[in-house]
């Protein structure tokens, strides 16, 4: 039998609790940093793999299509210009740019025009040398009219993601139209008759649209800058129909009034006021 315990005194107080505290440390254990770090690996060779399925399963029209989709801001930007300075001054859309992220960027072919084996662009070349051709033969019409040859600035030539376009910009000196309607003046009359010679063996459809400046309007009631605008594409239209443009070939004309300036710090510019015809690819 075990010895009983001693009884406790009325004034004894009861035997302290000791508890203790035991920490187990695992050897080798560094945290869950690396499985973060594992992931992400993970992750991007899913996305890298993924990339190279989508370069075998596509065609090179849907990776140009896909390469344009993701650059829409330079393309925006060379479509809306009128090209550069000089006789015909233009561009390509295939071009290293001159905006203002120029220094982040040295060209733009690698972005918009699929490459082939060798490494040279496979589409947009034979645009390119179509637009130069274009411009050598308006340039020799030009040049051998005196009376054109001091408009050759008012021409720019520019090769866009729809087709070759050529812009006929007024200035403070020069207008295509006489003041406030949409008959061509003379000197227009026959730039317009150079243009039709170059453009009509051309295949593609063809569309104009017009454009004004931000002057108020002070034709009168019932008329306004759209109207000007659109006016001037449809009389423009009826002269290179003259020049021997068939009517079939006319997709569109259309008048934007002055919701696409070309200078747009100064809606008013006289500069604002020109006509575009599309040569549509």
């Amino acid at each position: 039998m075990p010895a009983a315990k001693p009884a406790r005194g009325k004034n004894e107080l009861p035997p302290p609790i000791i508890v203790k505290k035991i920490t187990v440390v695992a050897a080798g254990h560094h945290g869950g940093a690396w499985k973060v770090a594992y992931a992400d690996f993970v992750t991007a060779m899913m996305a890298f793999f993924l990339l190279l399925w989508l370069l075998g399963a596509t065609t090179e029209k849907q990776r140009k299509g896909i390469a344009d989709y993701f650059t829409p801001t330079l393309v925006k930007l060379k479509e809306q210009s009128a090209g550069s300075n000089g006789m015909l001054g233009g561009s390509s859309i295939t071009d290293a740019d001159n905006y203002p992220n120029r220094a982040g960027q040295t060209g733009t072919k690698a972005m918009t025009i699929p490459r082939d084996a060798t490494g040279g662009p496979k589409e947009g070349a034979a645009q390119v040398k179509r637009m130069q051709a274009m411009q050598s033969r308006l340039a020799a019409k030009i040049a051998s009219n005196a009376k054109l040859a001091r408009l050759a600035r008012q021409v720019r030539m520019v090769d866009t993601s729809e087709g070759i376009r050529i812009d006929l910009v007024d200035d403070a000196d020069f207008s295509m139209f006489q003041l406030g309607t949409t008959v061509l003046t003379p000197e227009a009359s026959e730039l317009m008759a150079a243009i039709g010679a170059v453009v009509a063996p051309e295949p593609g459809a063809v569309a104009i649209r017009g454009h004004t400046d931000a002057l108020p309007w002070n034709g009168g009631m019932g008329a306004n800058n759209w109207s000007l605008s659109a006016g001037r594409a449809e009389a423009t239209r009826q002269a290179l129909l003259r020049q021997g443009l068939g009517e079939g070939r006319f997709r569109k004309i259309e008048g934007v009034a002055d919701r696409e300036p070309l200078i747009r710090e100064n809606p008013q510019d006289p500069r604002n006021r020109r006509i575009s015809v599309l040569l549509m690819r």
